[in-house]
């Protein structure tokens, strides 16, 4: 993490998302563009969420809304 990384997110209106129960069965009904388990719940929570997740990897981009892929 960059110094200060902690202190700049304080600042900023960002919320927690804990990872509830009813986001992981959407994790079963996802198309295996991405192999990583951790990243698959992401897009799972974006989803339940009505949210966009926001990220520099790539292959999560296959997956269309609820991804923007940055950079």
């Amino acid at each position: 993490m960059p110094s200060g990384f902690a202190q700049k997110l304080a600042v900023e209106p960002f919320e927690d998302l804990p990872l509830r129960a009813e986001h992981t069965p959407l994790v079963a009904t996802l198309e295996w563009h991405h192999r990583d388990p951790f990243d698959r719940m992401l897009i799972a929570q974006a989803t339940s969420e009505n949210l966009v997740l926001l990220t520099a990897d790539r292959a999560l981009g296959a997956y269309g809304r609820p991804v923007r892929v940055a950079g």
